[in-house]
């Protein structure tokens, strides 16, 4: 039997991936439903997968599915027999990614979790099923110039930042469990209006707009398949976007380009720039926006002190960042922590 989990190091994954030849797809799904023995799905799932040579990353839970995968070309329609053989997965809308090269991903992660998209929720009667209706992208481009309808984004704010709809309100927060009881507070006066609420590829906002509908909002809509779905609807209609900039995405790209339109700035300089990097001092490894100028001047580094620290002897940066949680800045870029950036290097 082939073993659960990958044992082979990250260094030579990558360097398998980038000798590979075939060309590969990325793809995102997610599917909410009832598992009643989540151990025994991720198992089956892991080993169908791996067959066919899968990587990514995978949550399962009682409540679901949430997956971001990379797929070899050759072996796509075998994949897709395959997740529509699941029964609750069949007919399921696979979202191919915007602006990829395939190699997003290097190893399969399948992973269990309480839930699939971590919310915070302990209210035993709320009923995940009980949700908001869909639009497309041709009923969200109508509505967007509809006076009474109000544009929700439900993503981090490091994602908003990068790219956005037109006129969206942004919940700024660094979480999704933060967020829901915000959203919340900040429309408690809005009750009958038309509430649209969008997200990369539709499953925070699904959930959110049944939060909504339990506290009580009536009109409450959420975008099929998320900025994902919305950017290929556009394409294949011919339909102008409404979102502006990047669309912020969770593997090695960590973003999409959707328009030319550049909203963010550098947090070092200023200028404008949307590029999102990881500081390379492993002790720090902070997400944030990087230009090109400042890229080459701080040596890809968030700042003077990590600059100098990446020229350390490598056991001596060892001991620097021994005992530091450096988990917690991966995608974490809190809008307090990083206004110090632009005053501290100059």
């Amino acid at each position: 039997m082939k073993p659960l989990h990958n044992r082979i190091s990250n260094k030579e994954l990558k360097q398998q991936l980038s000798e590979e030849k075939e060309p590969r797809t990325t793809i995102s799904f997610y599917c909410y439903f009832k598992v009643d023995a989540p151990k025994l799905f991720r198992d089956e799932l892991y080993r169908a997968l791996q067959s066919l040579k899968v990587f990514g990353r995978i949550y399962v839970a009682h409540e679901g599915i949430n997956a971001q995968v990379s797929v070899l070309k050759a072996n796509f329609e075998a994949f897709k027999t395959y997740l529509y053989s699941i029964k609750p997965l069949h007919g399921l809308r696979l979202n191919i990614a915007v602006d990829d090269d395939g190699k997003s991903f290097w190893v399969l992660k399948v992973k269990l979790r309480e839930k699939i998209v971590a919310d915070g929720i302990t209210d035993p009667s709320f009923d995940m099923f009980k949700k908001g209706n869909y639009v497309n992208a041709a009923a969200l481009n109508r509505l967007v110039g509809n006076p009474d309808t109000v544009l929700i984004d439900m993503r981090n704010h490091y994602e908003y930042e990068v790219g956005h709809f037109k006129n969206a309100i942004e919940i700024p927060s660094d979480t999704f469990r933060q967020q829901l009881p915000m959203a919340v507070e900040m429309m408690k006066d809005k009750k009958e209006a038309n509430i649209i609420m969008y997200c990369t590829g539709g499953i925070r906002c699904e959930k959110a707009s049944a939060w909504m509908m339990h506290n009580g909002f009536k009109n409450v809509f959420h975008l099929e398949g998320g900025i994902i779905n919305y950017v290929r609807e556009i394409k294949e209609l011919g339909l102008e976007s409404k979102f502006i900039g990047k669309n912020f995405v969770f593997d090695e790209r960590l973003g999409e380009r959707i328009t030319n339109d550049i909203i963010s700035k550098c947090h070092q300089c200023g200028k404008p720039a949307d590029t999102h990097v990881n500081c390379l001092n492993e002790g720090c490894h902070l997400l944030f926006i990087q230009c090109d100028e400042c890229r080459v001047k701080f040596e890809g580094c968030c700042s003077r002190e990590c600059q100098d620290t990446i020229h350390l002897p490598l056991e001596e940066q060892k001991m620097i960042r021994k005992g530091i949680d450096k988990g917690k800045n991966i995608f974490n870029k809190s809008k307090a922590r990083l206004q110090p950036l632009l005053r501290r290097n100059h």
